[in-house]
This record gives C-alpha cells, structure tokens and sequence, in this order.
C-alpha cells in the first residue's frame, strides 16, 4: 500500500505547530498503526530528519499510552480499538490519512503526537485508599459478590486512561474515565467504606483539572476502545450527589470542618 500521511508536527510545548506531509511507500496491511509510524520514523532518521514523537509502551492494547486523532476520529475508524491495534488494512491503496494529538484543554501537547495526560493520575489519586481488614488471608469466597455486580465492575476496570473519551467529547469530559473508576470499587463491597467520599473527591479533582462538564453527549462511549457505556456516569453523579449532601452533615456531627 501506498499513503500519504498528513501528521501534527509540534517541536515543543510553547511552540507552534503545524501538519507536515509525507508518503508512506510499502505499507503492509498486517502492520499496525504504530508498526506502519515506526516505518516512515526510520525513513525520517535516515534522512537526518526528526523522527515524529508519539507515546507508546506495550502495544497490546492495555497500557493506553498510544492515542492519537486519525482522520478526525480518537484511535482511528475501528470500534472497540486502541491505535496500536488498528491494522493498516482498514485504510485503502492510495488513503490520505490526517494524524493529530488529542486536542484538549487538559491534555496540552508536549512534542508532535504526545501530550500531557498526568490530570487522569492526578483524578485517580485524589481517590485515596481503599480499606482491607489485615492479618491472615481470607477464604476465596468469604466476602460474596452478586455475578452482575461483578462483571459491571470487571467493565468498568477496563479502562486503561488512554483519554480517547475527553479528546471525543465535544465539551472535553472526564466524566466517563472518572466515572469508570470511581464505578469500578463502588460496585464491590471491598469499596463501600470509601464509596461516597471517593465519587467526592474525583469529582472535585476533575473539575480542578479544567475538564468540561458532561451533558451525555456520548461520543465517549463511542471512542472508548474498552467499549464502557455511559451507564457508569450516572451512577457516578448518583454517588457524587449522596456524598455533597450527606458528607456537610456527617462533618457537622462529629464536629468537623467537612
């Protein structure tokens, strides 16, 4: 295959950036995306010319280190698919194919493809702990899980941070990457104690962030290449306003600040 590669090209954080053109001659359709980049960074380096920068680790589609905007849509045209899993046949002889980082207020761009996204980190561990009881390990099936409960929560831990859902979104949400954690310990009982002050806490954090607001929009869900629906948003708000009404009187009585 043969394509012409129309790619975000940003030297620095405080610089401007601009889309550089290049072909990419002898494109197999069994590459991957990033198989198919490390092929033109070769011709690139070859050259003396700079390698495009682009994030990526364990190619498997777990680690979410590999998002970019292809052709306009998060992770490329294949449902269900992180960029390192996109395979070139699903582009034709002869494609032009538009290649840009996430755009977001809270993702700013550090070098060409790869940008910030240290806001979710910074969600996650706002968080905080979860409690376990110590000592001696308890029996496997000591502390029952209702099988539903289970494989929502299974689900929503399927998330792997790669920010497809705030690039997608029209307002720039982390509503459905903090909804998918907050949802993923709230649905089990080792997660109650914590449940409501969590949903509170992440929350807050992801407003601090500058992430926009949701309106349900769903074109997170859509991105995701971990498919979570929206569901998990709605319960999160559910959480969020249980813990904004209950968590003032709560501090009241015992005589805390909140």
């Amino acid at each position: 295959m043969k394509l012409t590669l129309h790619v975000w090209r940003q030297p620095s954080a405080d610089a401007s950036g601009r889309f550089v053109r290049y072909d990419a001659n002898d494109v197999s359709p069994d590459m991957s995306f990033l198989e198919m980049l490390d092929v033109v960074n070769e011709g690139l380096a070859s050259r003396g010319e700079s390698p495009i920068a682009f994030d990526h680790d364990c190619r498997e589609g777990i680690c979410g280190a590999c998002g970019v905007m292809i052709n306009g849509v998060a992770h490329g045209p294949s449902r269900g698919t992180a960029t390192c899993q996109l395979h070139m046949r699903v582009f034709r002889d002869g494609d032009e194919i538009w290649v840009e980082p996430w755009r977001a207020q809270a993702f700013p761009v550090v070098k060409d493809l790869v940008v910030n996204r240290n806001a979710l980190d910074r969600i996650v561990a706002s968080g905080g702990y979860v409690s376990v009881n110590t000592g001696s390990a308890p029996d496997a099936n000591g502390i029952p899980v209702p099988k539903d409960d289970a494989e929502r929560s299974m689900d929503a831990a399927a998330c792997i941070g790669c920010g497809a859902c705030v690039a997608a979104c029209p307002n720039g949400s982390a509503s459905l990457f903090t909804a998918a954690k907050v949802s993923h310990l709230g649905l089990l009982p080792q997660g109650q104690a914590e449940r409501y002050r969590r949903a509170l806490r992440m929350v807050a954090q992801m407003d601090l962030e500058h992430f926009g607001g949701c309106s349900l929009f769903g074109e997170c869900q859509e991105a995701c290449p971990k498919e979570i629906s929206i569901d998990v948003i709605s319960r999160m708000n559910r959480d969020f306003l249980r813990a904004a009404v209950t968590a003032p009187a709560a501090a009241a009585s015992s005589g805390g600040d909140g």
